[in-house]
């Protein structure tokens, strides 16, 4: 099973189409979201107002970016921003970029440049953003080995030269999230199983840990930190089934469910009935979205999909929550205007309003 974000149609530049990894949609000190997306050439960002409505597209620029978008946001709500751009060197050769989001609806600092995980080189794989505990930004990618490099920001400002974290084979899309203590994990899977990169302490170069045997289908990892502070990885089997791990929780790959399609997988927690609960998101096969929501860290509950909205093409999801705890959605097709929709206040069970064009 493959999907759009492990097989670019121009591997020199990566993703011909839009491929957009991490919280894409965010939301700020005062509850506002942010939207963003790369389009001709550059970053594009919607803002939610006062209202409730919503202003844009504005350009962020970007200077020749490919059609690709990894985002990461810190307890800072500082929101961070990686593309992939053409080096204007040699051909085929691209760099990543980084440029950051102080507030909502504020310009965008600079993009500045943060090289390649080989020095130079061809699209090797999608970059992954986390931010840790002291708003510092690890920029995880796959290096020309078929392993994981990470570049790292430094306590007081630049960035650590890029560190070989070993590995190979591994999947061209990881992902990077920052776990209850405010330290950053990277996930990945191999043909032969799974495979975690994690900090043991603050501003401390990842460590990979002995690779796991499992069957896993590359492209559709996901992963959210529980409320223990733990991280539960989710993908799917060859099999088609949903899984979770939590090695933290001495939880092996354990089989949720049947997924409802092959493509990657999102996930959130939000409040469900005052219960904290995890929710996942799938594109199913007939081309609507699916959700599905369980007791956070109470796996033995399994998963029941519910379709919600119109059949679409190859469909880019996001999940997250507002204030109020409540589930908010974004899914994007084809690189289009993104919709959104979210959990209806007071309603009984996972309710969502309808879904509405940001644009």
């Amino acid at each position: 099973m493959v999907n759009r974000s492990q097989a670019p149609t121009d591997r020199s530049h990566g993703p011909a189409a839009p491929v957009l990894q991490g919280a894409w949609l965010t939301r700020g000190e005062e509850g506002r979201f942010s939207a963003y997306l790369p389009r001709e050439g550059e970053v594009v960002r919607w803002t939610e107002e006062p209202g409730g409505g919503w202003s844009g597209p504005v350009s962020l620029g970007g200077d020749g970016l490919t059609p690709f978008l990894a985002v990461g946001q810190g307890a800072d709500r500082y929101v961070h921003l990686v593309g992939l751009r053409p080096t204007g060197g040699d051909e085929g050769h691209v760099e990543l970029v980084h440029a950051v989001q102080f507030q909502t609806g504020r310009p965008a600092a600079p993009w500045r440049p943060l090289g390649h995980s080989n020095g130079k080189g061809p699209w090797t794989g999608n970059p992954a953003v986390a931010v840790d505990a002291q708003g510092r930004v690890y920029v995880f990618m796959r290096n020309s080995g078929g392993g994981i490099s990470v570049r790292a920001q430094k306590d007081q400002g630049g960035w650590h030269p890029w560190w070989d974290l070993m590995g190979s084979k591994t999947d061209p899309s990881p992902v990077a999230v920052t776990n209850g203590s405010g330290l950053v994990e990277l996930y990945s899977s191999h043909a032969k199983g799974l495979v975690r990169y994690v900090q043991r302490e603050a501003g401390a170069k990842p460590v990979r840990e002995e690779l796991l045997p499992a069957s896993v289908t590359m492209g559709t990892l996901a992963a959210v930190a529980g409320p223990s502070g733990h991280v539960t990885l989710f993908y799917l089997d060859q099999e088609g089934q949903v899984m979770a791990w939590s090695p933290e929780r001495s939880l092996e790959p354990t089989p949720l469910g049947k997924a409802v399609g092959t493509g990657r997988l999102s996930v959130t927690r939000c409040l469900i009935d005052g219960f904290d609960c995890t929710v996942l998101a799938q594109q199913s096969e007939d081309g609507r979205l699916a959700l599905a929501a369980y007791p956070s860290e109470q796996e033995t509950e399994g998963l029941s999909w519910s379709e919600t909205g119109e059949r679409q093409g190859n469909l880019d999801t996001v999940l997250t929550r507002g204030l109020d705890g409540g589930l908010v959605a974004m899914a994007v097709s084809d690189g289009r205007v993104p919709v959104t929709t979210r959990q209806k206040v007071g309603a009984e069970g996972l309710l969502l309003e309808g879904w509405r064009s940001i644009g």
